[in-house]
């Protein structure tokens, strides 16, 4: 990047950070509000870590970056980094992955959140064994945080764990304990953290928020699911055979009742039940209200780290209209978001050009 757009940079982030903390000043209490502002608008950079190979083109980045992005969440899939799952030269060469995607993502003014994201090994073994589970946590953290020392605390950040899939009770229980394992290895980091059942905002009034004030909270949002789930790539599921789905979805609009007539014919009760659910249509704020509710009452930091409509099935226009709702929506409450994903099935970037889908952007910024 040149001198000159640094600058520019600097100068607009500085201009929305101000903003940011006039509007919001009770919700950055122990968070730092530049820390607030670098989580405000950013995207899931999945499958980096997996392979190396699918790394986003920098050019792609750097758009993203001019275009006013300030956050990449960095996935790392915990199967691939826990002793029980992966030999030493394994972990380590992931590791080194993750290295070089901070330096990249940091010399690009990126702020970098990392996210031990759980897989399928490891969520067995987190349900089966609990102290099993806590020690490869604690030894995967403990290998990242190596790596995440080398780098600026307000700028690289740590997701705790990715849709734990357990019981609450006990993540309840998990989480402080880890929280306070991380603690010691990243004194001034950010945390973040989430509830179970896919993180989703009506499971957050169940979750308590730790006493660390240097925490933020991610939910996850893809309501209604029938909607931004259509198509599903597995044919077992009853969302495959949803395709063309509008949003908001409404008894009267002529294209759900053409959908409801193919259901009918190919027999599928299950997904013409989801999509009959889906009429007529909750708001964006219906769905969310549980989470907001509970920053009234905790008054905490909340990030909507993951949210996306699968691109293979939905309109176009539907799909823009609900992410330029999430995003202005999170705006309102002061939260910020990160979209999932970057070019794959609910990528933002075009398949065909593999730059930025410029009506996406504008939808996610709020500048359609």
């Amino acid at each position: 990047m040149t001198r000159r757009s640094i600058l520019a940079l600097a100068v607009g982030a500085s201009i929305l950070l101000c903003a940011a903390a006039r509007a919001c000043p009770t919700l950055i209490e122990g968070v730092p509000a530049d820390r607030i502002e670098a989580l405000s608008r950013g995207v899931n950079a999945d499958g980096w870590v997996a392979d190396p190979r699918a790394a986003p083109p920098r050019g792609l980045l750097l758009e993203l970056r001019k275009a006013g992005l300030t956050h990449i969440r960095l996935p790392v899939p915990a199967d691939f980094v826990m002793p029980r799952f992966a030999t030493k030269a394994e972990i380590d060469s992931r590791l080194q992955t993750v290295d070089a995607a901070l330096k990249t993502l940091l010399g690009l003014g990126y702020s970098v959140s990392i996210d031990l994201h759980s897989g399928r090994y490891f969520n067995a073994l987190h349900k089966d064994d609990p102290p099993g589970a806590m020690a490869e946590m604690k030894s995967a953290w403990t290998a990242l945080a190596r790596v995440m020392q080398r780098y600026p605390s307000d700028r690289v950040f740590a997701e705790l764990l990715n849709e734990p899939e357990v019981d609450a009770a006990q993540w309840q229980g998990e989480v402080r304990e880890l929280a306070g394992f991380i603690r010691q290895l990243l004194p001034q980091t950010t945390l973040i953290t989430g509830p179970v059942n896919w993180q989703r905002a009506d499971s957050l009034p169940g979750f308590t928020p730790l006493d660390d004030p240097n925490v933020v909270y991610a939910i996850h949002f893809y309501d209604p699911m029938v909607f931004t789930h259509q198509a599903h790539w597995d044919p077992n599921e009853p969302l495959h055979d949803v395709v063309g789905l509008p949003y908001p979805a409404r008894a009267d609009d002529p294209r759900v009742q053409q959908l409801r007539e193919q259901l009918t014919a190919l027999n599928e009760p299950r997904a013409l039940a989801m999509v009959d659910r889906a009429i007529p249509g909750r708001g964006i704020d219906q769905w969310l209200e549980p989470a907001v509710a509970w920053q009234r009452q905790y008054s905490r930091p909340i990030i909507i780290n993951e949210f996306g409509v699968l691109k293979a099935g939905a309109p176009r226009d539907s799909r823009l209209r609900w992410l330029a709702d999430v995003t202005a929506y999170a705006r309102q409450q002061c939260w910020g978001w990160t979209h999932w994903e970057l070019s794959q099935g609910f990528g933002l970037a075009d398949a065909g050009t593999g730059k930025a889908d410029r009506d996406v952007l504008k939808a996610l910024l709020g500048t359609r």
